[in-house]
């Protein structure tokens, strides 16, 4: 997502930032060789639960309202209302064509509702494999992303606090995916970052995807199922502030309509749906794409 709502500038308490540490090697014997590290998991979310459940209030906190900035037409519903465990290992975020609780927008009474989930407050990381498997939604004016943001926008606003899209997906782009990051002048459309296409016209709403990000100091490197499709260092930025060695928090969404997809059309079909197998975050220990 490249603007923000008023939501994402209020302060908060956040979590401490869970730091790889370096490990430390004993002696080996003659002619033995170290094997790499296993990875460590510092989040994990399989969304194993029943039907109907919302998402663990240990893990995320579901945000509430709507965007003016992006204008985007949904409203972000709170609980179980758009965001709830299908009973098979999935979480699915719902969009869909409806106002139930007489909902207020920027530009008059809501027409769509869905939801935004995010780990402030509760889970911050600096540096490591982030990493999604998830099946996204089709159709126009579709807007479902994975990313990050600095844990500090609170005191520092964004962009200075960093932005890192691990995936944005525009329903009328339904082959392509979207990495990009965002930061003091380089925010918005003039973010860094470059897209991966599917080959044979597939689109990523027919089956799930695996969405990656493999991040340590002064580099961040983008995977599709393991594809690593692009890399970016501060040399990309042509002199401007890298901004993403410090904590991030995690950020899950479907949004409707907005500057960069547009809005539905009568092309449109609802409900749509954003479906969650699982959100993992390990340290940079292991052989992850691009590490």
């Amino acid at each position: 997502m490249t603007v923000h709502t008023s939501t994402r500038r209020r302060r908060t308490a956040l979590a401490a930032a869970l730091v790889c540490g370096a490990a430390t090697l004993t002696a080996l014997p003659a002619g033995a060789s170290a094997e790499p590290a296993p990875a460590a998991a510092t989040f994990t979310d399989d969304f194993d639960g029943p039907a109907g459940s919302a998402v663990d209030g240990a893990k995320w906190q579901i945000e509430t309202g709507d965007n003016v900035n992006n204008h985007e037409r949904q409203y972000y519903t709170s609980g179980n209302n758009n965001a709830a465990l299908d009973g098979q290992g999935n979480l699915v975020i719902t969009a869909r064509k409806e106002n139930p609780g007489n909902y207020q927008c920027w530009y008059g009474t809501c027409e769509y509702t869905s939801a935004r989930l995010n780990t402030a407050g509760k889970f911050t990381q600096t540096y490591g494999h982030v990493e999604a498997r998830m099946k996204v939604p089709r159709g126009q004016g579709m807007w479902p992303a994975f990313w990050m943001l600095g844990a500090d926008i609170g005191d520092v606003g964004w962009p200075q606090s960093g932005e890192i899209d691990v995936m944005e997906n525009v329903g009328f782009e339904p082959s392509t995916v979207h990495g990009t990051l965002h930061g003091p002048g380089y925010s918005g459309s003039g973010g860094i970052g470059a897209g991966y296409t599917l080959p044979g016209g597939e689109a990523f709403a027919d089956k799930f995807h695996t969405f990656a990000v493999d991040w340590s100091p002064d580099k961040v490197t983008w995977s599709v199922d393991g594809n690593v499709y692009q890399t970016r260092t501060p040399a990309d930025l042509g002199g401007k502030q890298w901004v993403f060695d410090k904590p991030f928090f995690l950020i899950l969404n479907l949004a409707v309509g907005g500057y960069w997809p547009g809005d539905p059309d009568g092309s449109t079909t609802f409900p749509q749906q954003l479906v969650v197998d699982y959100v993992h975050v390990t340290t940079n220990d292991g052989a992850a794409p691009g590490s």
